[in-house]
């Protein structure tokens, strides 16, 4: 056992304030960092004690490893919570903690390196019994290879960059005659945005649903699952909508899928929270796509239906605990539904939007939860990712979560600033999603760019 006292949070904004409000309430001290662009930011603020990091591009500050450490070594804290993007799966950081003596809240740097390449990733999980995709995943990385490869397969094929994530380094490609581009188009974004522009092929599913596991492991051998979360509706391979149950999974699918999670979280001798993210067919056949070894910004909607609080469970793991629960002791009620709230307009190609929100006020009430780092006054920077707040509706069942969820959206306020809210609502009282049968198609089937193009609908304002 190794008990945490200080804990340093590598990260900003509301999964900062996130993991700190569970700390907190554990009697655990935070340490923040920051870059020049939030030195007022709410972070900054909640937090125990708080360190700057260096200029406000990301580059020179937040995935500046040897700033981070310093951070941490300076404050007397003796572990490090990544929270999601940035480092968080970042072997290279998970050593640098560990060599500094600092606990890494997260998995070994050996298991962040395995399932971080999508090419090995999916050799173990093939290895391992795991259904995968067809496809390649071979070390020759020649054109000519790629197109023998895709012919074997079949268009349509997906392209990937093997280091990718986030819906960079993707490309559908439908006809022979397009792979050459698409190759060309993948391997250059994955070079630029992950360092390496190894691919592999995939062949397309279409329209399926989107659907992950989320799982849990000690450092004694024990897994868990907590259930699936259901993420179709995105926008450029990005998440926007999630829930948890699923409307496609069956109690049976969800005891298979589970198992497999399981199966394969210990063929790779896992500790911490993952994420095993699943395509399901219109067959209800799932496929293994990729493992996140972090947690997910999808996680309040498993925290709304189990009651448990996922970062204290890692936290917990990470000090030498055993998991709190066995699988038998985690039960699933009710339904919920989260919204990813981005600065961004929905209505001119999604493009990022940059200002200062000079009204602020999160939606609250029976039913709803808002996660965010934000306050009146806070300025949207180009620095870092758009999303900028999550709000989750959830009920005894779907449909009182969504309403919940509609009602959530309709009362929050962010004045001054170009935002996909009412997109969201737009999204969440269609009558595809409201069925639940939407697929990883519905926004290019129901809201495509001609469409898109006319504006927001305003009755919801």
């Amino acid at each position: 056992m190794k008990k945490i006292s200080r804990l340093l949070i590598a990260n900003r904004g509301e999964i900062a304030c996130r993991i700190m409000k569970t700390a907190h309430s554990m009697g655990i001290d935070t340490i923040a960092v920051y870059s020049e662009a939030d030195a007022n930011a709410p972070h900054r603020k909640m937090a125990t004690e708080a360190v700057a990091i260096g200029p406000s591009p990301a580059g020179e500050s937040y995935l500046v490893i040897k700033n981070i450490i310093a951070a941490a070594v300076q404050t007397n804290a003796d572990a490090v919570h990544p929270g999601y993007g940035f480092l968080s799966e970042n072997a290279l950081f998970a050593d640098a903690c560990e060599e500094a003596g600092l606990i890494f809240v997260g998995p070994s740097s050996n298991a962040i390196t395995l399932m971080g390449n999508k090419a090995e990733a999916k050799r173990q999980m093939i290895a391992a019994g795991v259904p995968c995709v067809p496809g390649y995943e071979g070390e020759n990385q020649s054109d000519n290879k790629f197109f023998s490869a895709a012919d074997e397969i079949g268009f349509p094929v997906m392209v990937k960059a093997s280091a990718g994530g986030g819906g960079r380094g993707m490309r559908i490609v439908s006809k022979p005659e397009k792979l050459l581009k698409g190759l060309t188009a993948a391997r250059s974004e994955g070079e630029r945005s992950f360092g390496s522009g190894e691919l592999i092929l995939e062949k397309a599913i279409i329209e399926p649903r989107h659907i992950e596991i989320q799982i849990f492991a000690d450092n004694y051998g024990n897994v868990v699952h907590l259930g699936e979360r259901d993420c179709s509706i995105q926008r450029r391979h990005q998440k926007i909508i999630e829930e948890a149950p699923s409307p496609a999974v069956s109690p049976k699918l969800r005891e298979e899928m589970g198992t497999t999670a399981i199966a394969a979280t210990k063929a790779i001798n896992y500790s911490g929270a993952g994420t095993f993210e699943f395509l399901l067919d219109q067959q209800h056949n799932f496929y293994f796509l990729e493992m996140n070894t972090r947690l997910q910004v999808e996680h309040p909607v498993t925290e709304c239906i189990t009651g448990l609080d996922l970062v204290e469970w890692q936290i917990r793991i990470a000090s030498g605990e055993p998991l709190p629960l066995s699988q038998n002791g985690i039960t699933v009620q009710g339904h919920a539904i989260e919204a990813r709230l981005y600065s961004e307009d929905p209505y001119k190609g999604f493009i990022p939007k940059v200002g200062i929100l000079s009204k602020w006020s999160a939606a609250e009430g029976e039913g709803i939860r808002t996660d965010h780092g934000l306050e009146t006054g806070f300025e949207v920077t180009p620095y870092y990712d758009g999303m900028i707040a999550k709000i989750i509706g959830y009920g005894a069942d779907r449909e009182t979560a969504r309403a919940n969820l509609q009602e959530g959206l309709k009362q929050t306020v962010d004045d001054g600033l170009t935002t996909n809210r009412l997109f969201l609502l737009s999204c969440i009282t269609h009558a595809e999603f409201i069925a639940g049968s939407a697929t990883t198609g519905f926004i290019e089937a129901y809201f495509p760019k001609k469409k898109l193009a006319e504006g927001p609908d305003l009755n919801f304002q």
